[in-house]
């Protein structure tokens, strides 16, 4: 629903059949809260006396924790009186759900932008990011704007005739990038529609002072924000700031450094590339033999690698969420695989919504996933993934991808809810208000999509093709494809 005083919207529980009618209210009561979508009163507002109702439930128990901030109006209110001092309760209802922004700056709309797309197929990166790209490049013709397109696979949808202005099939690396862009001069840049490599192309140009060279703007996530997710060492020590847990980790650069870190974390351990695709030159170590090789193994991929304490056996939940630049926040889709930790997702069996968290469990997920987004200042679409405990309500922070990425694709396909298209719209600097569901074309993209039915996705491998490869699946990805179906329930999916 949406506050009167900021124009911002929440998540809330509702569970009634009767509402206010606004035009019935006294001269002294206004609208507090109004349904985003059906237009129904949610809540009604003193304008000068500390009295205010809402009508659905802002306690966490119920569902989403989005409004637990009413009770401390409330309380204050109430020691405000006992002290025979008045407040206006709506001055502090407005004055405590508005959005201080640390970037006052109004997004310039550009006219020309860059999209960099999926890059060639490989074993760990695939359709999906031709999905988002498509809808990306959609988003932007809907506004006018002219679109140009990197990509060097010619079999992609994003590269057919009438959708992009214009195609450059060059390789997805630096020195091309920056060749286009000196030739288009595009306004603005979208790299989280292309996924990992477009990230790393251009964590690349920033570095080197490209973007800001020619004055071509990053829309959407800043870049710093993209930047801190893939650094593990960056990103444990944000999700420290905020008092969440992400699994105990150390960032390394050499084999030797490797065995020291495992020491101190205690076997076993999973060592893993940082900035790599489909968890390449990853996998669990119980010695330190074991833990040499595969060192030597993941540096030969990638200058920094990550050695974790092993999780094997936790749950894996992954939840989709969508923030905009006026710091509304949705989950669009929770999803769990059937896999437990240790078994890459690309590998896994995974079904939406999960089947076996309790309420308490998906809504304290939920609440983290809202605030690591708003911390990291996601503007678009971010995956954050979990490991948690089977016995208990322990639960620690995997990774967070402020990209679209493999599961982005199957929580569009399996909510309806166009998470590519939204993000694009987002990175131009619109509202999920603003936005309208592309199905109704009445209600807004400002709603968590809830299922009555189960889909079910499971990898396709192709090893017949490749001589001397192991079939056992790991933390490494090896699938070439994957298959989704819809069922009334999960044996039927």
């Amino acid at each position: 629903c949406i506050h009167h005083g900021t124009n911002r919207c929440y998540m809330t529980s509702q569970n009634h059949g009767f509402a206010v009618d606004t035009n019935t209210l006294p001269a002294e009561w206004e609208a507090l809260f109004t349904n985003a979508n059906d237009k129904t009163n949610e809540g009604i507002v003193h304008k000068t006396l500390p009295y205010f109702s809402v009508q659905f439930h802002p306690e966490h128990t119920a569902g989403p924790e989005d409004l637990e901030c009413l009770f401390d109006v409330f309380l204050d209110a109430v020691k405000n009186s006992i002290k025979n001092k008045l407040i206006c309760v709506k001055d502090k209802l407005t004055e405590s759900l508005t959005y201080k922004s640390n970037d006052s700056r109004k997004i310039e709309i550009p006219k020309k932008v860059l999209i960099i797309g999926s890059g060639g197929l490989s074993i760990g990166q695939a359709g999906e990011f031709d999905y988002s790209g498509s809808q990306a490049i959609k988003a932007l013709k809907e506004e006018n704007i002219q679109t140009v397109l990197m990509n060097p696979n010619i079999a992609t949808v994003q590269t057919s005739k009438g959708l992009a202005d214009k195609v450059y099939f060059l390789p997805l690396v630096p020195e091309y990038v920056e060749q286009v862009i000196r030739s288009e001069r595009p306004g603005g840049v979208l790299l989280t529609f292309g996924g990992q490599t477009a990230l790393n192309c251009g964590v690349e140009l920033e570095k080197a002072g490209v973007f800001a060279k020619y004055g071509c703007k990053i829309l959407g996530t800043p870049i710093q924000s993209i930047i801190e997710t893939e650094d593990r060492k960056m990103f444990a020590d944000k999700i420290n700031d905020i008092g969440e847990k992400v699994a105990p980790s150390a960032a390394v650069y050499s084999v030797q450094e490797a065995l020291n870190a495992a020491e101190v974390i205690g076997y076993p351990v999973m060592a893993r590339a940082a900035f790599s695709l489909g968890g390449l030159g990853s996998g669990f170590a119980h010695d330190a033999e074991q833990l040499t090789s595969l060192a030597s193994q993941a540096l030969a991929h990638s200058n920094q690698l990550i050695i974790d304490k092993s999780l094997k056996g936790w749950k894996e939940v992954e939840y989709e969420v969508v923030r905009d630049a006026f710091d509304n926040c949705i989950t669009v889709c929770n999803m769990e695989n059937v896999d437990p930790l240790g078994i890459h997702t690309g590998e896994s069996i995974v079904v939406a919504p999960s089947q076996t968290l309790s309420n308490r469990e998906y809504n304290i997920l939920r609440t983290t996933a809202i605030n690591v987004i708003r911390h990291f200042g996601v503007v678009g679409e971010c995956n954050i993934q979990y490991a948690l405990n089977p016995h208990s309500e322990e639960y620690y922070i995997i990774e967070v991808n402020a990209r679209l990425s493999r599961s982005s694709a199957l929580a569009s396909k399996a909510t309806g809810y166009p998470l590519a298209y939204v993000a694009a719209k987002l990175s131009l600097g619109a509202s999920l208000l603003e936005i309208k569901n592309s199905v109704t074309g009445e209600t807004t993209a400002c709603f968590e999509p809830s299922l009555d039915y189960c889909v079910v996705k499971i990898p396709r491998w192709d090893l017949s093709k490749f001589t001397r490869v192991s079939s056992k699946i790991g933390s490494s990805m090896k699938s070439v494809g994957e298959v989704m179906a819809v069922g009334r329930k999960f044996e039927e999916a």
